[in-house]
């Protein structure tokens, strides 16, 4: 199966809901398990990957008696109920209120608020919030829909609800939305750092990306493809004295990061981002201690992918959430730069104490 090396990480972190779902085997004990499975972990070149539970059995291979692969987990059974009001959230005209979507999983209220919640790292609610937006902005892309329609077709009962939230949430207000992003104004610059090359890129309300690569072009490929429409400015004399005080930060963490941020993201995310900027400079936080900070100790999977959507390299500090056995893994910016950084942050860390 393709990637070996993520799934080899679900199973140190026992994630229970793998996307997409799959199961290992232990070559040395002939038994197949979910990821999940609290037995104890095989040695790494013993294990082989499986999409299914037959694929594994037609490799000679027998279940687990303590994680029973071949049987619906109760944790199946509740991610089944999630997608189902996921799903139903997402079809629905309108915003289904809490009791209706408790019905139709068979739980409690209260049990469907937390399970929900736990799940899927937001509430019902927001879930729903979020969807509408990602529907509008569909909706607004796809043909010359008016402003008004799209909201209206995106199950917004009243445009007044719609704007109090619009502009937050898109990044930029619907009109300019509306034009491709055209006229959006960020202001870049590019220099060397001790990890190479880096560009930091500020919007009207703050950085917009602080970015890490091997040459400029590479990091200019990469705010170009970040921000396709917007009008992207360098070689801006007054924009240009920042970086050298970024390129302290990066070389030099004691030194901080003091620049207002400009940070775009789904609820989710921003709750992550944030717990990302509470771990202490010099130390490091598992995927699930994260998930667990967070209120949703179920999504250390989904708290891996909001790390991996965050534009602002170091400053919103992604590169110190590590696997549960403390071993570095994946980087956007590569796994080398993530284990010197790390470091570099131990060692500043022991000379500021």
């Amino acid at each position: 199966m393709e990637n070996a090396d993520a799934m080899w990480d679900a199973v140190l972190e026992r994630d229970r809901y793998p996307d997409p779902p799959f199961f290992y085997a232990v070559k040395t004990t002939g038994i197949y398990c979910r990821p999940d499975c609290p037995s104890r972990r095989p040695k790494r070149e013993n294990v082989a990957f499986y999409p299914t539970p037959l694929l594994a059995e037609r490799d000679g291979f027998r279940a687990c008696l303590r994680c029973r692969p071949n049987q619906n987990s109760p944790q199946q059974e509740v991610a089944s109920l999630i997608a189902l009001a996921c799903r139903h959230i997402e079809t629905a005209e309108e915003e289904p209120s809490l009791d209706a979507l408790a019905k139709l999983s068979g739980l409690s209220t209260f049990h469907f608020q937390r399970t929900f919640k736990a799940a899927m790292g937001l509430s019902p609610k927001s879930y729903a919030k979020a969807h509408r937006m990602k529907r509008f902005h569909e909706i607004l892309g796809a043909d010359e829909t008016s402003i008004t329609s799209a909201i209206y077709a995106a199950g917004y009962n009243s445009s007044s609800r719609f704007y109090e939230t619009a502009t937050r949430a898109l990044g930029m207000t619907p009109s300019v939305l509306r034009k491709g992003a055209k006229g959006v104004r960020i202001l870049f610059a590019i220099g060397e750092c001790s990890l190479g090359s880096v560009l930091v890129a500020s919007s009207a309300k703050g950085v917009c990306a602080l970015l890490l690569g091997d040459t400029p072009e590479a990091v200019l490929n990469d705010l170009q493809d970040r921000f396709p429409h917007a009008d992207l400015i360098g070689n801006d004399p007054d924009y240009e004295t920042l970086i050298a005080g970024v390129i302290q930060f990066v070389d030099d963490p004691r030194y901080g990061f003091h620049l207002p941020l400009d940070i775009q993201g789904t609820a989710f995310q921003q709750r992550v981002w944030d717990a990302l900027r509470d771990i202490p400079l010099g130390t490091t936080a598992s995927y699930g201690e994260i998930a667990i900070k967070i209120g949703a100790p179920k999504s250390s999977r989904a708290v891996a992918q909001a790390c991996g959507a965050n534009n602002i390299a170091l400053a919103i500090p992604c590169h110190r959430v590590v696997r549960s056995d403390g071993g570095i893994s994946g980087y956007r910016w590569g796994v080398a730069r993530k284990s010197a950084r790390l470091d570099l942050e131990r060692n500043a860390s022991e000379l500021i104490d």
